[in-house]
């Protein structure tokens, strides 16, 4: 009886000595997906920034890019801050002429890929501010990990998650 003891108490100190390297890796890998996300997320927005447009070739550029990481599907959402045309103007009663206001366009995306029509850049002027964000839909390996041994994750959180914004420095093209 006490050699059977003893035999699985043996294969489960094996199995969790086997484990904390793969663990220790999904989490490596999380880390170095975050990272890349984060890098072309922010060349993303600062290549449109810079060229006043968003073009649906560096929107599909970024979407391969970091599908390469392997972590599975991610979401882009993108927000466009417009600047007021005619900031001088008052637009009602508790409007102050003279201070810029902004409105905020969400998810420029639908326009840039029109139902059955060819993708369109979309065009921003000086001004203009950009906010991209970008977060994992699927669990990666670490997050799996982390939810079996810790308890810590739950519906609806993700693990690689980034952020990037610029103010548009030209008009587009």
């Amino acid at each position: 009886m006490s050699d059977t003891l003893i035999t699985i108490i043996a294969i489960f100190l094996i199995a969790m000595v086997l484990l904390i390297p793969i663990m220790l890796m999904a989490e490596r890998n999380d880390d170095i997906s975050q990272s890349v996300v984060q890098t072309e997320l922010s060349a993303m927005v600062d290549e449109a920034a810079a060229a006043g447009e968003i073009t649906p070739q560096n929107v599909e550029d970024f979407q391969a890019k970091i599908a390469s990481t392997g972590t599975g599907v991610y979401s882009l959402q993108i927000e466009v801050q417009h600047l007021d045309e005619n900031p001088g103007k008052k637009q009602d009663e508790e409007d102050t002429p003279g201070i810029a206001k902004r409105y905020s366009t969400y998810d420029p995306l639908v326009k840039m890929y029109p139902d059955g029509g060819t993708p369109q850049p979309y065009k921003l002027k000086k001004g203009d501010i950009i906010v991209a964000t970008v977060k994992n839909e699927g669990k990666t390996l670490g997050q799996t990990f982390r939810t079996v041994f810790y308890k810590v994750t739950g519906k609806g959180t993700y693990q690689i998650y980034a952020t990037a914004s610029a103010m548009v420095v030209n008009s587009g093209k």
